[in-house]
């Protein structure tokens, strides 16, 4: 007996030379995979076949930098106002800085706004947005989400990439991964960021991460030249660039043999030929000359208000209509009065941030929904974190609002999203979610599927692990697709 069973067991050493074959078997699987959409097409941006059907081809990603506050926004907390000026009522299960910050002294801050239900869905808006109000039945919300920080650096990536941490693929980057493009004369993935600055933590909100260099967002310029050094050189004609790529693709071929891993070699070659493709295609598509009157007056081009985010909402409808598959529009910059980071005076700072942006979304909804694009486009409304329904100290006379990493409040439609519908429930106060958490890693899950994509099967192998966007995985939420 004794015999027979020492040879049912095995030592370490026998048990990894034995499995040694099959987990290299599994690298290299996963390694071919990462590998075989650009093998089969000979283009990184080709476009690729979903993992599963759905109706949106496009995403618009509108990213609201700073905080959005949803109790002066959509989420109608008629309790809040009544205990205005008073300390809330002990809350459980509050933990972090949000925690901290309720331990001191502290005054509830109700919101200065009206609401109304709009719609046969009776979602609540502020007077501050009665252009999106409109499209009530359109929207469905995602309430009390929750992310991992609430200081606008790490949260701002953990909303846009994934993870609280730099270094990690940008939401579009992994849509434009997955799909590839339609249009193989414009970038997959287009930024077009606030024309008065920058977002918090700049480019890392686009960034390709560990992903190949191709498929990071390309940032649009507000004015000149729309992609930085496309412009050919001057006395330089068609035929002579030509044969100057074709050179230079000959040249980094040749360099690339022996250096497959490197896909920042491998992008540049890409790049420059889609650099070449975009010299007729990119100006073309950020020139306005040939819309309407009216359709520049709807989205608030005629208005200095309007005018910046009116202009980014325009031309992201536009690259919708050109094929790209990701645009991603950034309102605010960094942290201070053109950001929605309102820790004094929230009244007169939402009053000025909604302006901006209210007539724009609701025009860029309209629109594509009158061409016939809205049922193929996902459309996203985003913050990094939602605000406290109260600040720290005395309640003052322009009171503000904290950070909140506890509520975000988040809407999409277009697609296959079921508007209409409220994902989610919060408590009296709008502090947070209650009932089963909404977490981040489940909305990353929810927008991917509406993409056609599935979060478990969207990887890729970097530094001896399979990443993917929602990391240790989301849950789709169902109630959100129609």
């Amino acid at each position: 007996m004794h015999t027979q069973l020492r040879h049912l067991l095995t030592t370490r050493r026998d048990l990894l030379s034995q499995t040694w074959n099959g987990l290299g078997g599994l690298a290299l699987g996963a390694l071919l995979a990462q590998e075989s959409a650009a093998d089969e097409t000979g283009s990184l941006f080709a476009a690729r076949q979903p993992h599963h059907q759905r109706k949106a081809k496009h995403c618009i990603f509108l990213f609201m930098q700073g905080g959005v506050s949803q109790l002066d926004s959509f989420e109608y907390k008629p309790e809040l106002n009544r205990v205005h000026g008073q300390q809330l009522p002990g809350i459980p299960q509050i933990s972090g800085e949000l925690q901290g910050r309720l331990s001191f002294p502290h005054a509830a801050v109700g919101s200065p706004f009206s609401f109304a239900q709009y719609g046969a869905s009776g979602h609540w808006f502020s007077e501050l947005f009665p252009h999106l109000a409109e499209h009530a039945d359109r929207l469905a919300f995602i309430r009390g989400i929750r992310t991992d920080n609430q200081n606008h650096g790490p949260s701002t990536l953990h909303v846009t990439t994934g993870s609280q941490f730099p270094g990690h693929a940008s939401v579009g980057t992994w849509v434009t991964y997955g799909l590839g493009t339609e249009n193989q004369n414009m970038p997959g993935y287009v930024v077009i960021q606030d024309p008065r600055g920058a977002p918090v933590n700049g480019a890392a909100v686009w960034s390709n991460g560990y992903l190949p260099a191709a498929y990071q967002g390309v940032l649009l310029r507000p004015q000149g030249t729309p992609i930085l050094n496309l412009a050919p050189p001057t006395g330089i004609t068609n035929a002579q660039q030509r044969r100057e790529f074709d050179a230079l693709r000959w040249f980094n071929q040749q360099h690339q043999r022996d250096r497959s891993d490197d896909t920042q070699l491998e992008a540049r070659i890409e790049a420059a030929e889609l650099a070449f493709r975009m010299q007729t295609a990119a100006p073309e598509l950020v020139d306005l000359s040939s819309e309407t009157e009216s359709t520049l007056s709807m989205y608030g081009l005629d208005q200095p208000e309007t005018a910046g985010f009116g202009r980014q909402c325009l031309l992201a409808r536009r690259m919708v209509e050109s094929g790209v598959r990701y645009t991603m529009l950034v309102h605010g910059v960094q942290i201070g009065s053109h950001s929605w980071d309102d820790h004094g005076n929230v009244q007169d700072g939402m009053i000025r941030h909604s302006r901006e942006v209210d007539q724009p979304v609701a025009a860029l909804l309209t629109d594509l929904a009158a061409r016939g694009l809205l049922q193929e486009t996902l459309v996203v409304w985003a913050s990094e974190m939602g605000r406290t329904p109260f600040r720290n100290g005395e309640l003052g006379k322009n009171p503000g609002r904290e950070h909140n990493s506890w509520n975000l409040v988040m809407w999409m439609a277009g697609g296959d999203v079921k508007g209409g519908v409220s994902i989610g429930e919060t408590d009296d106060f709008g502090l947070r979610g209650v009932g089963e958490e909404i977490h981040i890693r489940d909305v990353h899950a929810s927008l991917l599927d509406l993409l056609g994509l599935d979060d478990e099967q969207l990887r890729y192998l970097h530094a001896g692990r399979l990443r993917r966007l929602t990391d240790i995985g989301g849950s789709v939420l169902a109630d959100l697709i129609g």
